[in-house]
């Protein structure tokens, strides 16, 4: 089962192991290319939206209070047209919130919401493994996508592309056979596509590319990678009204209900961001900045390559997953830190299945993967 983000327990010890690290070595610069945190500033036209609307706050006229829990209707009309024109959701069946992460646990479909409420039943030590999910191997001898023929049924699919950590993104013949899956099970795919703005090859940027899928998924999505929203926070989820029970009852009248018991809408000024983001010229300077994080990973997966390793992703996301085959990702993570100052993810810290890789984020500087990409070729 992939996971969207880290858990908390390897990030609390990644920077435990960062702080000692710097007392170690105080006159070395860490370069940190851990965890997946945008770098570059917002386009101005975007951030000068949110000012213009702050300010109108403190107006008569531009004053506003509670907004609609699902969202800013002309935002949810914007987020309709720009990604989903061509596949028929419309803005009434958009849902926007406060990120996706946040709408994925109140899904109660995520992992650590789930251990958290005693759902994933009994923790495994030798596997690490809890009894209550059914974790979906995705690793480069499978093409990273799982073998459906072997997944028993579960009520819920949980599927991320592209993928993070490994950087895949799922190809429309898997998704089809995905969709398929859930359908003669009876499943709900709750679909995350965070970094699909990143996609440059041709693979469906929304699962409703595929025909049926709006009988079967829920998709969840963010402004935080693409428009650089990690501390604003805004991202939305589509329900289409075709994703029904067996009993018939359409699925998006409980998530109306959930929006509106437990949330109250997000913040109106993130929300005039979002709008922002979705016009023309505000689209179109986002698709620069994702540019410059792609030409950023290129660099890193360059790097490992002419260390004779084999790597992943860096071309449809902004990660790459390198294999150190036989070697404990910790022990790796380790060495990168020791001999480079260079802060990674241990791929263990995505789950079982990550053992072997580490995780490296093509999110920086481009001066910073420069040195990054010259310090690792010295190794």
């Amino acid at each position: 089962m992939p996971q969207r983000e880290e858990n908390r327990g390897p990030l609390n010890q990644i920077s435990l192991r960062e702080f000692e690290h710097t007392q170690k070595y105080p006159e070395e610069k860490i370069i940190r290319l851990g965890i997946g945190d945008t770098t570059e500033p917002i386009p101005d036209i975007i951030t000068s939206a949110m000012a213009e609307y702050a300010r109108g706050l403190s107006t008569v006229s531009g004053y506003r209070g509670y907004g609609a829990e699902q969202g800013n209707k002309e935002l949810r009309q914007a987020i309709a047209h720009r990604f989903y024109r061509d596949v028929g959701v419309k803005g009434d069946e958009i849902f926007v919130s406060d990120g996706a992460q946040c709408d994925i646990s109140r899904l109660q479909a995520y992992v650590d919401t789930s251990v958290i409420i005693g759902q994933a039943g009994k923790f495994h030590d030798e596997t690490g493994k809890y009894g209550g999910i059914v974790y979906m191997n995705c690793r480069p001898e499978n093409n990273f996508f799982p073998d459906l023929s072997k997944m028993p049924r579960t009520d819920v699919i949980f599927f991320c592309s592209p993928n993070n950590p490994t950087g895949n993104a799922a190809t429309r013949l898997q998704l089809k056979q995905l969709v398929e899956f859930a359908k003669a099970n009876g499943s709900m795919i709750v679909y995350d596509s965070a970094y699909a703005a990143y996609i440059t090859d041709g693979c469906p940027k929304s699962i409703f590319e595929i025909p049926g899928a709006k009988e079967v998924a829920i998709e969840v999505s963010s402004f935080s990678k693409f428009a650089g929203f990690t501390g604003i926070r805004l991202g939305w989820t589509a329900v289409p009204k075709e994703l029904k029970y067996s009993n018939g009852f359409p699925v998006i009248m409980d998530f109306n209900r959930l929006a509106c018991t437990c949330f109250n809408g997000a913040s109106s000024i993130a929300q005039a961001g979002g709008l922002a983001c979705l016009s023309l010229q505000g689209y179109m300077a986002l698709n620069s900045v994702v540019g410059y994080y792609m030409k950023n990973a290129k660099i890193i997966r360059e790097a490992f390559e002419s260390l004779g390793l084999k790597v992943y992703g860096g071309k449809n996301a902004p990660y790459i997953w390198v294999h150190f085959p036989g070697s404990s990702s910790w022990d790796v993570f380790a060495e990168i830190l020791e001999r480079a100052h260079i802060l990674t993810v241990p791929g263990i810290g995505f789950g079982p299945g990550g053992e072997e890789f580490i995780r490296v984020s093509a999110f920086g500087h481009t001066e910073c993967i420069l040195e990054a990409s010259r310090r690792l070729k010295s190794l």
